[in-house]
């Protein structure tokens, strides 16, 4: 029997790639997206994807919504991929962002339960819960510091699935992913934001990135290889929550040298105060200006990622390093920068 799967946030990055990893083990795709006056297909296109599953018009805010749609196509997993997920836009929409990440998750868990449990749930946590993280590297023991409206959000759905969990006895887990990205990253994320420029750079389409806080580490991994952990979790027969990392972290100047790199250029760094500049080495030329407009009201330093309970009981690893997924970025970029393709 086949089994059927509807994702939340298909269009984006992570819903992109689950789409696929979920068609190549045999399942029937259902993405649920909102009713605007256009959706945005380009990265399951990208995937070449589209054309094999199937959209439905479900929105987070509205309840009786969600319980239609998901009594009319009986999913037997559920992934939650939907948020407003740019961490900066979540200070200045707060409110959207609080009922969006944080009670449309508990929309979902009700509705399930008034289904008697079924099916199974999964909820995107995310690293920023941890934020002023208070050791490293963070597990799932870690005690949670969210520094963003995003990050409380966040770390509400994830208690609450765990509350419906334990009360309930639904088949609910949360994986904690820290950062992970792809060619599919949304262009105000900063990978893709460097990435792109660095393409842009190489295509002399512009002469400067403007960047934030280039001290920020971050432990980047490979979303195909996170949205393989996601269903390994629903494939346990006892739900639990994951940490998802790679173990390795790296600031915003190391991706930006890396990609700098990608394109032939070594940047060197003229640091004068927070007036920090990227220069070519060869050249001179001013290639990373700092921006403070760029930077957070309230900044999470450092995040690092220990994947071990993953590794020993999903028995799930990444396969992607910093430095390829860097390069795979850039190079996925310089290609559609040549044939003047910038989807997203």
């Amino acid at each position: 029997m086949t089994k059927k799967a509807l994702i939340t946030g298909i269009t984006g990055q992570d819903g992109a790639y689950l789409s696929d990893f979920l068609l190549k083990k045999g399942y029937k795709v259902y993405g649920a997206v909102r009713r605007t006056s256009s959706i945005n297909t380009a990265r399951l296109s990208y995937m070449d994807v589209l054309d094999n599953i199937e959209l439905v018009s479900m929105d987070l805010g509205e309840i009786t919504n969600i319980q239609r749609t998901i009594e009319k196509i009986e999913p037997d997993e559920i992934y939650n991929l939907a948020a407003q997920s740019f961490v900066q836009t979540s200070y200045e929409q707060p409110i959207y962002t609080s009922d969006i990440d944080g009670i449309g998750v508990t929309r979902l868990l009700e509705t399930i339960r008034n289904l008697g449990g079924k099916p199974k749930f999964y909820q995107a946590s995310t690293s920023e819960m941890f934020g002023k993280a208070k050791e490293s590297p963070q597990n799932e023991g870690t005690p949670f510091y969210p520094r963003s409206p995003y990050g409380i959000a966040k770390l509400y759905s994830h208690w609450m699935t765990i509350n419906y969990r334990e009360s309930w006895g639904i088949h609910a887990c949360s994986g904690i992913l820290f950062n992970h990205e792809s060619p599919l990253r949304g262009s105000e994320f900063v990978t893709r934001k460097i990435s792109l420029g660095m393409a842009e750079i190489k295509n002399q389409k512009r002469d400067t990135i403007n960047l934030g806080n280039l001290s920020a580490e971050r432990d980047w991994g490979f979303a195909g290889d996170y949205v393989e952990a996601m269903w390994l979790m629903l494939q346990e027969e006892k739900p639990n929550d994951y940490v998802i990392a790679t173990g390795q972290t790296h600031s915003v100047r190391d991706f930006t040298e890396k990609a700098a790199k990608a394109i032939g250029i070594d940047l060197e760094w003229d640091v004068n105060g927070s007036n920090e500049k990227g220069l070519c080495k060869k050249t001179g030329k001013i290639i990373i200006s700092v921006d403070e407009a760029f930077k957070r009201p309230a900044e999470t330093d450092h995040l690092l990622g220990d994947s071990s309970k993953a590794y020993r009981e999903l028995e799930w690893k990444p396969s992607v390093n910093f430095e390829s997924l860097v390069e795979m970025m850039v190079d996925h970029d310089i290609k559609r920068v040549e044939k003047g393709l910038v989807w997203f």
